[in-house]
């Protein structure tokens, strides 16, 4: 558990009864929102056009290693021991092409998904902000510090609502 996460089940704790009782909550599921949003469903086309080729190749490479695994395991007791030796090796050099090409795709794809992250951050928060002046609550929580909450609770929709703006 996250250390923001244990501070806001310790506050949540620590509040008294009655004062919960006048404490005005929401939660949302702020992953789901952003992500859903009209944004992000862009960004993630862009992303998918954008790195269509490095997947193309790596798709490629893993399909070559692949036949060659199979090659060599319905040809490989026929084969001489060069032969082997050979094939061997240009599978394992295939299995490698594959595992550079695929972790250089998911560090370029994880490095852009993090930049929009951190771009979309002011929005969420004006987002949010609005959100709990329009409710007037005095705090916000996301759903994956909550073990349960009321469904009317659920501010989600409206933020996905106001990041669709």
């Amino acid at each position: 558990m996250s250390l923001k996460k244990v501070l806001t089940v310790c506050f949540l704790l620590a509040v008294s009864s009655s004062v919960m009782a006048e404490l005005r909550i929401g939660v949302v599921d702020l992953r789901k929102a952003l992500f859903m949003s009209e944004q992000a469903q862009s960004f993630g086309q862009k992303l998918q056009n954008e790195f269509a080729d490095d997947e193309k190749k790596a798709r490629e490479a893993e399909e070559a290693a692949r036949k060659l695994q199979e090659r060599l395991q319905s040809d490989g007791s026929m084969m001489n021991e060069s032969e082997r030796k050979e094939l061997t090796a240009n599978f394992q050099e295939k299995v490698r092409e594959f595992n550079f090409l695929k972790q250089k795709l998911d560090s370029q794809v994880n490095a852009r998904k993090q930049k929009f992250l951190e771009d979309a951050r002011p929005q969420v928060d004006e987002a949010l902000r609005q959100l709990q002046n329009e409710n007037n609550l005095d705090l916000i929580v996301p759903s994956e510090a909550v073990v349960y909450a009321d469904p009317d609770m659920d501010l989600t929709e409206g933020l996905l609502k106001k990041l669709n703006k």
